[in-house]
């Protein structure tokens, strides 16, 4: 076939115009018909950027064609119930269903190979807690050099931008805040009109940008910060160092999506990309970071401050312990971000080979503060991947106190997990700027399905934590979760992830893996 093809057409193309005349007018259609895709052949030969249109003219344009809507293809006609990433269309499912108020109850048995190595599960007591106290789905968050601490959810809306997400997104999640009583993290981006139109609680995010408190050369702005920290609506600040997505990086907020009212915002060019610096330039090594949290403190108020972090190299994180330590000062949280986690934009590296896993880097962030002697004195809150309630359980287990939950909180505002975050073209009107794709989301019927969508899974999380014996968050245990390293070899998270004991990195009793980390680490630089 190949040019063959296109020359075909010259000479039937001259027929069917001379037949046309003699013939019958009828003939015009074929004509008009055939002329248009000569010419498209025509320009497939002699264009040179791709091969496959040269050597296949016109019939090239439909494995194109195909490949553009191959995402599509797969999502509603290929993918099982398992498959899908990064969350499956079971997953998916299970939270359309609750934000809706629909049944997600399964019919005729786990789908589940129970016997497949990576399998979990939570260990059931025949002695099942009777009623789990309502007050089992809140935590106070502030320490004792906090003097304005702040009741929140077990279980939030993670870090997601004004800008990222449209404005219909951002303001359906925080109407939904403020019906779940749950908070909303704002997200880098700096804190938006819509953020504030409904009076849903706020963490507010301020990342290596400092937007909505920052100098026109990008530098940290103290009065501004002081102004808009004071907002009732902000209860507790969030100084973000490193993200799952892109841990190292940055953020990113592609050009398309920077408009006239996002770039007023953020105080950035309107029209080009928006890419936050890899490091803060308010301070410098782990001192300078935990006396600015101290200075973020006392700028807010006494409002709760804590830091967000991917966990990579164990003696940075190990240096701020020390840092702690050393000047008495403590966060009031540290929000644990896993390498699965990301809601936009990303370099696929970055996304794919960079940063601790969630449960790993918990598990790491829980023992080593327990082993310093200060767990106590913040709280942990994880992030990455979160969206039903044996997802809170195991997090729970490994040290955390709440979660947040970004692309569940997504998918309650009708995200169908299209990937096309970073392209200002989501079908669904969540992540982009497009006023057509967006206007169309109802904010108020959205905000009620976030709300549903908190309530259930946390109803589900009692109802777990009853049927395993336990009555309190607290009491859950590494022992509780069990997971199947492979074919009659079954190990719980005890095992799994090893204790540290009590004050053993800093009275020397401990002498694992992390000891000679531990001793590197210094004060001075990370």
């Amino acid at each position: 076939m190949r040019n063959h093809f296109l020359w075909m057409f010259i000479p039937v193309n001259a027929f069917l115009f001379l037949l046309a005349f003699y013939v019958d007018k009828m003939f015009y259609g074929l004509v008009l018909f055939a002329i248009p895709i000569t010419l498209i052949g025509l320009h497939d030969v002699f264009q040179k950027k791709h091969t496959i249109l040269r050597n296949y003219p016109i019939f090239g344009h439909f494995r194109y064609l195909l490949e553009s809507i191959r995402p599509e293809i797969q999502q509603y006609f290929v993918e099982r119930f398992d498959d899908g990433r990064p969350f499956s269309r079971e997953q998916r499912s299970v939270v359309y269903q609750r934000a809706k108020g629909d049944t997600d109850k399964s019919a005729f048995g786990t789908q589940h190979d129970v016997y497949a190595a990576g399998a979990e599960w939570l260990e059931h007591s025949m002695n099942p807690a009777e009623e789990i106290n309502e007050g089992e789905g809140r935590v106070l968050i502030g320490n004792e050099q906090c003097s304005k601490p702040y009741s929140a959810s077990r279980l939030n809306i993670s870090a997601m931008s004004y800008g990222s997400l449209s404005k219909t997104a951002v303001e359906a999640l925080n109407w939904g805040a403020k019906l779940g009583g749950l908070f909303h993290n704002t997200g880098e981006g700096g804190i938006s009109p819509y953020h504030l139109k409904h009076g849903g609680d706020l963490c507010w995010q301020v990342g290596t940008g400092y937007f909505g408190c920052r100098n026109s050369d990008g530098t940290f702005n103290a009065d501004m910060f002081k102004e808009k920290s004071s907002l009732e609506q902000i209860k507790l600040i969030e100084l973000k160092i490193s993200q799952g997505a892109k841990p190292g990086h940055g953020g990113i907020l592609p050009g398309e999506k920077v408009n006239e009212e996002v770039a007023a915002i953020r105080a950035v060019e309107m029209g080009k990309d928006v890419i936050s610096p890899s490091n803060h330039s308010a301070f410098t090594g782990p001192k300078g970071l935990i006396k600015f949290i101290q200075n973020l403190r006392d700028l807010s108020g006494g409002k709760p401050v804590g830091f967000k972090l991917c966990i990579g190299k164990k003696i940075e994180f190990y240096a701020i312990i020390k840092a702690m330590i050393e000047l008495d000062i403590y966060p009031d949280f540290i929000t644990v971000d896993g390498a699965e986690g990301g809601t936009g934009a990303a370099p696929r590296e970055f996304a794919n080979s960079l940063g601790t896993p969630l449960n790993d880097a918990l598990h790491f962030v829980h023992s080593s503060l327990i082993a310093a002697g200060i767990r106590e004195k913040m709280v942990l809150i994880a992030s990455g991947k979160v969206v039903d309630a044996f997802n809170l359980v195991s997090k729970f287990s490994l040290g955390a106190d709440l979660c947040n939950s970004a692309r569940g909180m997504m998918f309650a505002v009708g995200c169908i997990q299209a990937l096309r975050c970073h392209s200002n073209n989501c079908p669904a009107g969540v992540a982009t700027q497009e006023p057509k794709l967006y206007k169309l989301l109802d904010v108020e019927s959205k905000s009620k399905r976030v709300a549903r969508f908190h309530k259930k899974t946390m109803q589900e999380l009692y109802e777990l934590l009853a049927a395993s014996g336990v009555s309190r968050i607290r009491d859950i245990k590494k022992s509780h979760i069990k997971r199947r390293i492979g074919p009659g070899e079954i190990l719980n998270y005890a095992e799994v992830f090893p204790k540290m004991e009590p004050n053993s990195l800093v009275d020397g009793s401990y002498q694992g893996k992390w000891r000679r980390v531990w001793d590197s680490a210094t004060t001075e630089h990370f």
